[in-house]
């Protein structure tokens, strides 16, 4: 998120625009934690993870009493348009502070599930993904020492992008995800079958958000299902932190440019995104309402490399 508000705040600056920052997220309109930005604000923050405004949920602000005033606030404060980097919440939230506000307000997606439609990828899913794979080789060394199977937990609470994304990246023997119904007998038979033709270890790359359960779960009945004690990791927050890749580097700059650009030509109420390289507005409640699909190519890829 760090190029994406490095992004607004230099592009900005060059268009003439005064640049607030905002920090902690909504709480932080409600709360008047605003920051005057320059050029040197935002140096030397390119490279780091998260995000240097801080972010966070507010309670407050879900409330139309606490959206009302926000939107109160930032015209007492002459705010003009508001840009906040997120995932759906963040875009629900700015749908509903349009109704209480007259500034222009325009979301950037950030999430690592990368589960909002209206961009091929979002800011920080490449460097969840890339953390991820280091994680699972250092594993899989493990694993392949000492003949085991491992059953992995990445992100992924509604989305197997992470999932989908590191199983093919890392040559998982499977992957599990919310999008398709798990045949765990299916995922077993494979194990076994690649033991019988002499692999030293197999590994199962499972999305947070699975219908059959979480790592914890999968491991105790693959176990039974493979007659070997499956071991469990769970990746947990390692995904998010990091410095972000080249890949999330670059959209973030883009879409932050593009959001800047595109606040001073008058759009308002949606998120900016990339699709096919190209740079694109999306309605805010097209954001959440329509589902963005995981496609069916690489689904049969992850098959076809696993067999």
């Amino acid at each position: 998120m760090n190029a994406c508000i490095r992004a607004v705040v230099r592009i900005g600056l060059n268009r003439g625009c005064e640049i607030i920052g905002i920090h902690g997220g909504y709480q932080g309109i409600l709360d008047r934690k605003f920051e005057k930005m320059d050029s040197r604000t935002v140096s030397k923050i390119l490279h780091r993870g998260g995000t240097c405004l801080t972010t966070g949920r507010s309670k407050e602000f879900k409330t139309e009493e606490g959206t009302k005033k926000a939107a109160r606030i930032l015209t007492v404060d002459k705010i003009d348009g508001l840009i906040a980097i997120g995932g759906d919440g963040t875009m629900r939230g700015l749908a509903a502070l349009q109704k209480y506000w007259d500034g222009k307000v325009l979301g950037a997606p950030g999430t690592i599930d990368n589960d909002l439609y209206g961009t091929d990828f979002s800011i920080g899913f490449d460097t969840a993904v890339n953390n991820a794979i280091s994680a699972v080789d250092k594993i899989r060394d493990t694993g392949e020492a000492f003949s085991r199977v491992f059953i992995i937990e990445v992100m992924g609470r509604l989305s197997g992008s992470i999932a989908l994304h590191v199983g093919i990246s890392s040559g998982a023997s499977a992957v599990v995800i919310p999008e398709t119904p798990t045949d765990l007998d299916r995922i077993a038979g494979k194990i076994i079958k690649g033991r019988n033709l002499g692999k030293t270890s197999a590994f199962v790359i499972v999305a947070e958000g699975d219908e059959e359960g979480d790592a914890t779960t999968l491991g105790k009945k693959l176990t039974k299902l493979v007659g070997e004690n499956c071991r469990v990791s769970v990746l947990g927050y390692i995904q998010r932190g990091g410095n972000p890749s080249h890949f999330d580097r670059i959209l973030a700059s883009r879409l932050g440019a593009f959001a800047i650009d595109c606040l001073l030509a008058g759009s308002t109420g949606a998120m900016v995104g990339e699709i096919n390289r190209k740079l694109v507005l999306t309605p805010f409640e097209e954001t959440w309402k329509n589902v963005k699909e995981i496609e069916p190519w690489m689904l049969e890829l992850m098959e076809d490399l696993s067999s």
